[in-house]
């Protein structure tokens, strides 16, 4: 492997690494809310949300459907070819 080729590698594998750790982030802070409801204000998980769905079963199947829109996004978003993205210092 030709030196520019590793470090076309190293910016494809830095910009996933990125990417991955932003969005895990933004997941967990979403999946708190949904923890921080259940602690602090469990009677209202039972609440009724949508469809006739109670707001824990509603947030549930809300951060299944989070997930996989975000495995999506990520499979999108790191598809780039190598001469796409610039090393870094460059």
């Amino acid at each position: 492997m030709s030196e520019h080729a590793r470090i076309d590698n190293d910016a494809l594998e830095l910009r996933k690494v990125r990417i991955g750790i932003r969005m895990t982030i933004l997941y967990s802070l979403v999946y708190a809310g949904f923890v921080g409801l259940s602690v602090f204000q469990p009677t209202w998980m039972g609440a009724n949300a949508v469809l006739g769905l109670n707001l824990a079963v509603a947030y549930g199947l809300g951060l299944i459907v989070i997930a996989i829109v975000f495995a999506l996004i990520y499979n999108r978003l790191c598809r780039v070819g190598a001469s796409d993205i610039s090393p870094p210092g460059s």
